[in-house]
């Protein structure tokens, strides 16, 4: 059984994990501590989380935000008026930039995504100039991303069938061992792991579960495939898995691995 990915509406990406990236985008720039003044090169942009961030806590001199999405980079543009940020439709190994140009190469929840990994990291690295710094992260998906944890583990033990879906099995990737071992391949050097995390709390189930009802993404869209009585048995599932409150609310843990490496 295959599961498509479709990253491709700015509002849906929004509701449903843009909330999360924010929270983790802030979290990756306090690690990577960059000084001010540089210029940042982010790919898979999405909706635009990881470059606000940088024009709001990295003081950069400009960001060129890529992404393979029209959709995304027309949400981002029209989020984000900055006049050190330029938009362009592109990928890690179609990057809209001259060789040598990037000071600061990022990518924030996006390598996973990508069918060649060290390919990407080894045209990125082209992008950047000599002694530059990348750095990326992805979702501990198959450990601490509870959001998506709990959801998935739900699924399984409704339909063990849909196991293969689990982004925590479809990506061995977002695991330190191996995002070391692919950016080594890749030539990076001085690579150094580490772990980031984020909270959030939720008012209630709803403020949880509505987002996984617009349809974008692999867990929303297991979501949209399932009928009325699935679904329903599903949420109550979910729901009683969840660490709820005596007041409806509760608290979730993301964990992303991070990475940052020179060229």
């Amino acid at each position: 059984m295959n599961m498509p990915d479709p990253w491709v509406a700015g509002q849906p990406y929004e509701l449903f994990m843009g909330r999360w990236s924010r929270l983790i985008a802030r979290a990756f720039l306090r690690w990577l501590s960059p000084p001010p003044a540089l210029h940042w090169l982010d790919i898979g942009c999405g909706t635009g989380a990881l470059s606000e961030a940088i024009l709001a806590h990295a003081s950069p001199a400009s960001v060129l935000a890529v992404d393979p999405s029209e959709g995304f980079i027309a949400f981002a543009r029209h989020r984000l008026s900055d006049p050190r940020i330029t938009f362009r439709v592109g990928d890690a190994l179609n990057l809209p930039t001259e060789s040598n140009a990037t000071q600061v190469a990022v990518s924030g929840l996006v390598l996973n995504f990508i069918p060649e990994p060290v390919t990407a990291l080894r045209a990125i690295r082209g992008a950047l100039q000599p002694d530059g710094l990348m750095a990326l992260y992805v979702w501990d998906y198959s450990g601490k991303m509870e959001m998506l944890r709990y959801f998935w583990d739900s699924v399984v033990a409704l339909d063990p069938h849909a196991h293969a879906l689990d982004e925590g099995v479809r990506f061995p990737i977002c695991q330190p061992d191996v995002l070391q071992q692919v950016c080594e391949q890749a030539g990076l050097r001085h690579i150094e792991v580490n772990g980031l995390e984020a909270a959030m709390t939720f008012a209630d189930f709803a403020d949880y579960w509505l987002p996984f009802l617009g349809g974008q993404g692999p867990a929303p869209g297991y979501v949209a495939g399932l009928g009325v009585t699935d679904r329903a048995v599903l949420e109550q599932h979910v729901r009683g898995a969840l660490p709820i409150r005596e007041d409806g609310s509760f608290t979730l843990v993301a964990r992303a691995w991070a990475v940052r490496a020179k060229v």
